[in-house]
């Protein structure tokens, strides 16, 4: 019999997400968070999805060892273990592939070489993903392990897209490029919303909006990215939660010279305390939109920066395709938030774009059209689902299928 198991993990510096799944049926086996790793008060919440029991441990939980050790244990307790051999390999999520991995990589240890020469453009995120690599490769050294990269999609994007107008030496010397973010997001939600549409991905061009805390766009040509908002780092785009997303590079000057902030002060402004939480104190859209209908005029402005930044990269991103069969919204604030939907496609039917206030009200948890009947161009909420496409990358991989 075929191993048809999948592990996934997502390896935070604090904590540790993880879904198995079989490939085999589509079917999600268990699901679970380790967090706060390294305190007294970590916690581990653990699902096994085949009889719908969830278990929760807290106590210290040391290290990303100790919290793999910890995850095996649930899983083996449920027969789902690490030493099944219905496990065909661990997929890991690693932020930051640069322009070398273009696409899911078996990992070895030139693979691992390369992640932590990526450091400094990840200085947030791939260390964490290593330790969690390395801390699974030593719990099952036999196992494919694949390291399935944000960036990957993205890599698709063509110079005029991706260069910043910039010193070519310079840029090239500390590879300062727009490498783009939240690639697994965006090739899932363009190839599930071709699919809702009945068409092959390479048959449509779709703006796919990853609105969570946060958040980004691209522009998904016949299923090839072209353009996408987030740069060198996650800091760039569209109003987030914390981050301030664009912004004229001479504030940062503005602010070192002017109000004598070092550069990690304004590291952690921009990026920690701007966005929805810098403009009103609140970076939860249901929180803000509690505000708003309360007259809160705070919560109301950062409503309408907000909108207004994502308006401008659907126009953007309608002019770089040239022809757009639809516009997908995705993540927590894409996928619940009927107002900022409704709001970021207002008065846009010159572009065949419009929102059917009925249909756009209806909470769902599948793919579904909220555009009106016989819309020019789609609009469609599509959960995203990056675990399974981490899952789907990294089982193709291993277990090769004609």
């Amino acid at each position: 019999m075929t191993a048809s198991r999948v592990l996934v993990l997502n390896s935070g510096s604090s904590s540790v997400k993880y879904q198995l799944l079989d490939m085999a049926d589509d079917a999600r086996l268990a699901t679970g968070l380790v967090e706060r790793i390294g305190e007294e008060t970590s916690r581990l919440k653990h699902t096994d999805l085949t009889s719908d029991v969830t278990r929760e441990r807290t106590g210290p939980i040391a290290d990303h060892e100790a919290a793999l050790k910890s995850i095996a244990e649930e899983l083996a307790a449920d027969g789902l273990g690490l030493d099944s051999p219905e496990l065909a390999a661990i997929g890991h999520r690693v932020v930051h592939g640069g322009q070398t991995f273009t696409r899911p990589t078996v990992i070895d240890d030139a693979v691992l070489a390369e992640i932590e020469r990526l450091i400094p453009v990840a200085p947030l995120h791939n260390p964490a993903n290593l330790t969690g690599i390395r801390t699974a490769r030593a719990l099952r050294p036999d196992l494919p392990q694949v390291a399935v990269f944000d960036t990957a999609f993205h890599t698709t994007m063509p110079e005029s897209a991706a260069r910043y107008a910039i010193d070519v030496a310079t840029a090239d010397e500390y590879r300062v490029r727009r490498y783009g973010f939240h690639g697994t997001s965006h090739a899932y939600v363009s190839r599930a919303t071709a699919e809702l549409l009945g068409k092959a991905p390479e048959e449509v061009n779709v703006i796919v909006l990853h609105l969570g805390n946060g958040a980004s766009a691209s522009a998904v040509r016949a299923g090839r990215c072209v353009d996408t908002s987030m740069g060198l780092t996650p800091l760039e785009g569209l109003v987030m939660g914390t981050r301030s997303g664009d912004l004229d590079p001479a504030v940062i000057f503005h602010l070192a010279r002017v109000g004598g902030m070092s550069t990690d002060d304004i590291d952690t402004l921009l990026n920690k305390r701007s966005g929805l939480v810098g403009l009103c104190g609140d970076n939860d859209m249901r929180e803000i939109r509690r505000r708003i209908d309360e007259g809160d005029e705070a919560a109301e402005l950062a409503f309408e920066i907000y909108v207004h930044r994502l308006r401008k990269y659907i126009g953007a991103y309608y002019a770089v395709l040239g022809k757009v069969d639809a516009v997908a919204f995705t993540a927590g604030v894409g996928e619940n938030a009927a107002e900022v939907r409704a709001a970021a496609c207002a008065d846009l039917e010159g572009l065949g774009l419009a929102v059917d206030p009925a249909r756009n009200a209806v909470r769902g948890d599948g793919a579904r059209l909220i555009s009106p009947e016989g819309s020019r161009v789609a609009v469609a909420v599509v959960p995203t689902d990056e675990e399974r496409e981490i899952a789907t990358q990294t089982y193709a991989l291993v277990v090769p299928h004609e």
